[in-house]
């Protein structure tokens, strides 16, 4: 039993089969580094700048059709599409607004810190504290000789 395709070939004439091309994609390796950040902004900048510049093309040629053709679903896809770039565009400022900030932490961070706030419970609070002063009383043990000395004193 022949199926559809073959019958269409024998038909038409056609003598050859055809075979469809293998499409294969590239890895792409991504270097691992310090400024992954600003490589990461840099192609996600590109990108979102290629997919405007299309978005544009794409809202030309639709305005164009949707001229000749006077039919409503045309300026309805043309309107999908504006709003799809706008979207786009609004990421790219967003983008922009991240990386501002990002940059700008280091800068602005605070140089004293006068009013810590703990957040835990009263046990945590206690064994940090002890902590600290164990640590505090290692690090000065000749001070500690001469204070108790001096409490021995009394």
């Amino acid at each position: 039993m022949k199926n559809s395709t073959d019958i269409l070939n024998n038909t038409l004439g056609v003598v050859a089969e055809v075979t469809e091309p293998v499409v294969t994609r590239e890895q792409k390796v991504v270097p691992v580094g310090d400024d992954d950040i600003d490589k990461d902004y840099e192609y996600q900048r590109q990108n979102f700048y290629s997919l405007i510049e299309r978005g544009q093309d794409a809202i030309d040629g639709i305005l164009d059709i949707a001229r000749e053709s006077e039919h409503p679903r045309t300026y309805e896809v043309a309107g999908q599409l504006i709003k799809s770039v706008a979207e786009v565009t609004e990421k790219l400022g967003d983008l922009q607004a991240k990386m501002k900030k990002l940059k700008d932490v280091p800068n602005n961070a605070p140089k004293n810190v006068t009013n810590a706030l703990f957040v835990g419970s009263t046990a945590e609070l206690q064994k940090m504290l002890k902590g600290k002063k164990d640590a505090w009383w290692s690090n000065h043990a000749i001070n500690r000789l001469s204070i108790a000395l001096d409490w021995n004193t009394y």
